[in-house]
């Protein structure tokens, strides 16, 4: 045993000497003797200092410290691409650790971490959690990229304060508020940080960040469950990853979403000329409107320049049903088709609200088939609380038939162009535990809800090629692995402007240009006027104006007007510019240190600009043009503002709220 000792002793000494490191192009890792790392961004700057960035909980005890006894290199050639790998080993106590750390030339900024752990005791270990890449970032100035979807909707993008402590779980943290993209970033104003896992299904796992103090944040991915390893058994974390950056997280982001696609997550889907289009919404009329309403409406949004009509929540008897209300509907199917067709009789496009995967605990469906539903380990159905409803499992059969049905019924039968997909709900689901399901295990129900969206997506594509899905998972994250089967995004119930351009570059980063971004309702952004923070990230707008001759009571939605001007104005020029088509500059800016705040699109060879902040006088600069010169335009206000030459040029302003530019070359 003594002897044992020595030469472990021995081993370690000769590694602490000896540099344990991988080089990328703009990323390495470092290990030391007992397997702590640091990452290393470009040319050579610490993200932190060396911490236990790879720790696994066995028997109640936090194991952290490896003994370094082994280290070699290898070159690689998988599905990610070309690179090299690292692969260190070392021991504590009967566990041994393997960490594989790959580096890719089509990445450069991106590690790629394999870590395993093998049981080398006569006895089994009780393993409950495990944590990879664990980093403090250093800074007192940091903003971060937060994942979690909880009950408060909080801001995906936010500076960091002393203090500042969320979990992202993105399992369940509410009866219907969970899921999310397994994606974490911090950043300074020189460099950031982002991790995460490469599964290509959901994981209950957690990306916690906090700063527990003024001169440092941290962030991790963290997996707890319980799992009994055996004598001579290995356990597999997940695929993490660590990506470097300058600027804020959309090039990470975006590095994330290529590398899933090399991995074998789908593309996502494209959508159709129409999709780009501005819409009206009836739900300004709540859930109690009227035929009539939505009808004597639709001229005046014909006139407007909106090009869809949504009805919106309110035609159905109960949720999880086809029925139509019958005090709206009399007729039944003869009156929806009716609505539709005098849609379409006036030029616009069709959209009908749904909340898939769900249904009312009394409804019809659930009568004829009560075991369509997901029920937890102590066999009770599992709620959606906001639809006062309950959860269909999406790994079910019976409920993607279903679901099929309902498109069948809402696009062949009543002849709808689109759909909007709609419920916090929609992000994530708990396991199901319902016998009558014969799931092969109870997570099947999480990794498979993707699939539920795809026979959505698929069938409405196959009864109406080109027909629009959105997706509206109301204020929540959005899940990265339900992607694929929508082509449209939206805003999602904003509570800010900032919001709505904030979520666009974060969506625009994982969906890239062909799928439109929705800016929601106008009236959910500051003032409900600020057509501005939609256009100026390419985004498509959208309102749920009201006319007070026909609406039952006064609301903030009333198209007064002076609100009438301002949505004559903003239509016009959002369809005379379709920087929505455009593609989104996500690199030229960084969203947290960038002042003013600012946002570019590429349209051909000119470029647009939206400058944002309470008030600014100074000087903007004008980045991502060519070595020529530029004719600047307020496309806002028809003024022109001069010439400047490229490739940077800085323009002397002042404004209030937003500067909208077109930079134009000559």
């Amino acid at each position: 045993m003594v002897r044992k000792l020595l030469i472990a002793l021995v081993i370690s000494a000769a590694f602490a000497g000896a540099q344990t490191r991988i080089d990328g192009k703009s990323v390495s890792v470092e290990f030391d003797a007992r397997m702590h790392t640091r990452v290393l961004a470009f040319q050579n700057t610490p993200i932190g200092p060396m911490s236990a960035s790879e720790t696994i909980v066995a028997n109640g005890k936090t194991l952290s410290e490896f003994a370094l006894t082994s280290q070699h290199t290898e070159p690689i050639h998988d599905k990610i691409g070309e690179g090299k790998r690292l692969i260190v080993e070392g021991k504590s106590g009967d566990l041994i650790k393997i960490v594989a750390v790959s580096v890719y030339e089509k990445f450069p900024a991106a590690a790629v971490f394999d870590v395993s752990y093998k049981n080398v005791a006569s006895a089994p270990l009780e393993i409950t959690q495990w944590t990879n890449n664990h980093y403090d970032v250093a800074g007192s100035s940091l903003w971060a990229f937060q994942p979690g979807t909880y009950e408060r909707r909080p801001a995906w993008i936010s500076p960091l304060h002393a203090g500042a402590h969320q979990k992202n779980f993105l399992g369940m943290n509410g009866s219907d508020y969970g899921g999310g993209t397994p994606f974490a970033d911090i950043w300074s104003r020189s460099v950031g940080i982002a991790v995460g896992d490469l599964e290509l299904v959901g994981k209950e796992v957690s990306l916690p960040v906090t700063m527990p103090d003024a001169k440092r944040a941290t962030l991790a991915l963290e997996y707890a469950k319980t799992h009994k390893l055996e004598p001579g058994e290995s356990l597999a974390t997940f695929r993490t990853f660590a990506i470097v950056h300058h600027g804020d997280f959309y090039e990470a982001l975006a590095t994330y979403k290529k590398i899933m696609q090399r991995l074998g997550q789908p593309v996502s889907a494209r959508a159709a000329d129409a999709g780009f289009r501005p819409m009206w919404c009836a739900w300004g009329y709540g859930r109690r409107f009227k035929v009539e309403q939505i009808e004597q409406t639709i001229p005046e949004a014909k006139r407007l320049g909106f090009e869809w009509v949504t009805v919106d929540d309110g035609w159905q008897t109960k949720y999880g049903d086809l029925t139509l209300n019958p005090k709206k509907f009399p007729r039944g199917d003869a009156d929806m088709k009716a609505l539709v067709d005098e849609i379409h009789r006036q030029g616009l496009k069709a959209q009908l609200w749904w909340s898939p995967m769900s249904a009312a605990a009394d409804s019809e469906l659930l009568k004829e088939d009560p075991e369509l539903v997901l029920r937890n380990k102590d066999g009770s159905p599992q709620k959606i609380s906001w639809w006062n409803s309950l959860y269909l499992c999406p790994a079910n059969n019976d409920v993607i038939a279903v679901q099929r049905k309902f498109v069948e019924k809402i696009i062949g039968d009543w002849g709808f162009d689109g759909l909007k997909l709609d419920g916090q709900y929609m992000n994530g689901i708990p396991a199901c535990y319902n016998p009558a399901h014969h799931h092969a295990k109870p997570e099947d129900s999480i990794e498979q809800l993707p699939q539920l969206f795809k026979a959505i997506y698929d069938e409405a594509q196959k009864l109406k090629p080109g027909a629009l899905v959105e997706f509206c998972p109301c204020g929540t994250s959005y899940s990265f692995f339900t992607m694929p089967y929508y082509n449209m995004s939206v805003a999602s119930d904003p509570t800010s402007s900032w919001q709505v351009r904030t979520k666009g570059k974060a969506l625009k980063a994982l969906l890239g240009d062909g799928v439109p971004y929705f800016g929601d309702h106008v009236e959910l952004s500051d003032n409900a006027t600020d057509f501005a923070s939609t256009i100026g990230v390419g985004g498509v707008v959208g309102s749920q104006f009201t006319l007070p001759a026909v609406a039952s009571r006064a609301t903030q939605f009333d198209l007064t007007p002076a609100r009438r001007k301002i949505f004559e104005k903003w239509v016009a020029l959002y369809k005379n510019k379709m920087l929505s088509e455009g593609v989104y500059q996500g690199t030229l800016y960084d969203i947290g240190f960038d002042r003013p705040e600012a946002h570019a699109i590429k349209k051909g060879e000119t470029m647009y600009y939206g400058f944002f902040a309470p008030q600014f006088s100074g000087k903007v600069e004008l980045r991502g043009l060519e070595d020529r010169q530029y004719k600047v335009t307020d496309y806002e206000n028809n003024k022109v503002l001069g010439t400047v030459h490229g490739p940077t040029a800085q323009l002397q302003t002042s404004f209030a709220k937003h500067l909208m530019l077109e930079v134009e070359p000559q």
